[in-house]
Order: C-alpha cells, then structure tokens, then sequence
C-alpha cells in the first residue's frame, strides 16, 4: 500500500514545512511551538525535516488567536495540549486497531491497495463527524450542570468517588488468551459504561479492570456499585467485583479527578471482599437518610495512609 497517500489522506495534506516554517508562517516563536508538540506527544524534530502540513499551521495559528482573545489563559496552554494530546491518542490507537482488523479479516479488502485508499478516505470523515457530535453533546452537558449552579466551582466540587474493580484479574489474564481476555474487558466496559450513565454519572477513566467513576448525588453513586455489583455477579463470564466509594470535595482537572477522597475510595476499594461494596463515614452517613439502602459499620483497618481506616459495608435494605 502507498503509504505517503495514505498519511496525505490522514493528516488532510502533504508534509511541506520544517517547524521553523511553521514558526514563521505563524508567528509563534518556535520555543513555543515546539513546548506544545511535545505536549501533544509527538517526538521532537530537528529543524531540517520536513513534517508539518496546512492543516499543522492553521492548528498552531488557531490555539495562538485562542490565547491572544483571552480564551485560555496561556499558563494553561500546555496542560491543556497535553490532556488533548493523551485522550486523542488512545482514541486514534483503537481506531486504527478497528480498521487494522476489518482489513486482517477480509482477503479481499488486504489485497487490494485502491479498495484500503478509498476505505479509509470514506470513513476518517464519518468518524470526525460522529467525534464531533459526541463532543457536542458532552459539551451540552456538562454546560447543562454549569449553568444549573452556576454559583459552584467548576474544578473543585463536593461529588462521590468510586472505584469498582474486577477481583482476580491478575490469575484471570494467566488463563485466558488474548481474544478471551478482550471479551472479558469488553464486556466488564459495555456494563459499567451503561450503568454509568444509567444513573447519571460520569466515567473518569478506565484502568485496565477497573472503573473510576464520579456522580453528584449520594442514591445515583449507590444505585451505580450496587447495579454493577448485581450485574456482574449474574454474569457467568465475568468475575466478581468489589467497591469502593467516598464523597466530599473533589479537584477536576482535564477530565481526570484527584484530592484525598478519591484516594480513600482506591483504599476502601482495596479492602473490600469480592462482592461487597464499602464507603466511608461520610458517605454511609448521606446515605443513612435515603430509603432502600442498609449501611453498616465494619472494623477499622490499617492500609497505606490510614492507620485505622473506618468503613461501612453498603448493601440494599
């Protein structure tokens, strides 16, 4: 397959400026521009080569309009290309990874460089079309509950954190092949990603076998471990989970969570038996209020940065 007509379909153009030619088509200072490729995780390049596109220019002379207006502050320029950078690179990994094996998987298709050209050329603008709308509505959203309280602070708020976790991954990936494995994955994904957002919470990230999810309400963080716990459990492909859940402030930033009550979460979650679900003092206290729910306290434990961590075991009345 010709590959540098493919990269010209990809990238939306031929390669035809060093990034000294980028910096002087721009305007940016090349220290600069450079701060932000790496950001974006692209390995450095030396001045001589010849890798940036016109979309590369009109992309590097955007995000410098953006600062100029005052739309972003510039000591957020980097941490901002670098969340981009990261999110956008997993995405395209699994695109690509999806493509990959629609072509493996048809002969015909694999043989045929003209038919992989014409593919790929038809479907990179039905994905940017379909990543558009799905930011659109995340946009909508999360502009939904910022206008909703308006008097909260956006980065810091008082949310539940929660961690549920397959039990036995590591002597589950000794047994099973690749392809067994991905289903299990897949599986343990499509489940928590619909309970989710069934119950109006978000998805922070998944790590391997295991979801870190956040939910305004006390019930919907509830209704997410214990609906997920449920399901799992009568699932006869999947392993049991465990749970872990706190709530109090919570520091959000580039679409991950941090602060003290995310961390007591990864640490209740850590002493939790396979099918329990535990929170803390906080938390149990919040939901002590709420009908359907049966909180009770366990013994303290010693885990790393609790020497006598209180828990409370969260089960359906």
């Amino acid at each position: 397959m010709d590959q540098e007509r493919l990269e010209r379909i990809l990238l939306g153009g031929q390669r035809r400026y060093t990034r000294l030619e980028v910096a002087e088509k721009t305007g940016v200072p090349i220290e600069r521009a450079t701060r932000l490729w790496r950001a974006l995780g692209f390995a450095t390049v030396d001045d001589n080569s010849v890798v940036f596109t016109d979309a590369d220019v009109e992309a590097v002379r955007t995000a410098d309009q953006l600062i100029s207006s005052g739309l972003l502050d510039s000591k957020l320029e980097v941490p901002v290309t670098r969340a981009l950078g990261q999110h956008l690179s997993r995405l395209a990994e699994w695109q690509v990874h999806m493509l990959w094996t629609l072509i493996t998987e048809n002969e015909g298709l694999g043989q045929d460089d003209k038919q992989i050209e014409r593919l790929v050329e038809q479907l990179v603008p039905e994905l940017q079309r379909v990543q558009d709308f799905v930011w659109r509505r995340h946009l909508a959203a999360f502009a939904g509950r910022a206008l909703a309280s308006p008097e909260d602070d956006l980065e810091a708020r008082t949310e539940v954190a929660g961690f549920v976790d397959m039990v036995g991954y590591t002597r589950l990936t000794r047994r099973l092949n690749e392809a067994e494995l991905s289903e299990v994955l897949e599986r343990f994904e499509a489940l928590a990603t619909e309970i989710v957002a069934e119950h109006h919470g978000r998805i922070v990230k998944m790590i391997g076998d295991e979801v870190l999810f956040v939910a305004d309400a006390p019930a919907d963080a509830a209704e997410i471990a214990l609906a997920l716990t449920e399901r799992t459990s009568a699932d006869d492909t999947l392993p049991d989970v465990r749970a872990g859940m706190a709530s109090g402030r919570i520091l959000s930033r580039f679409g991950d969570v941090y602060g003290s009550v995310v961390n007591l979460a990864a640490r209740l979650t850590s002493i939790a038996r396979p099918g329990t679900i535990l929170v803390d003092r906080v938390l149990a206290k919040e939901l002590a209020t709420e009908k359907g729910y049966s909180v009770r306290p366990r013994r303290p434990a010693s885990v790393r940065g609790y020497a006598r961590l209180r828990s409370f075991a969260l089960r359906r009345a």
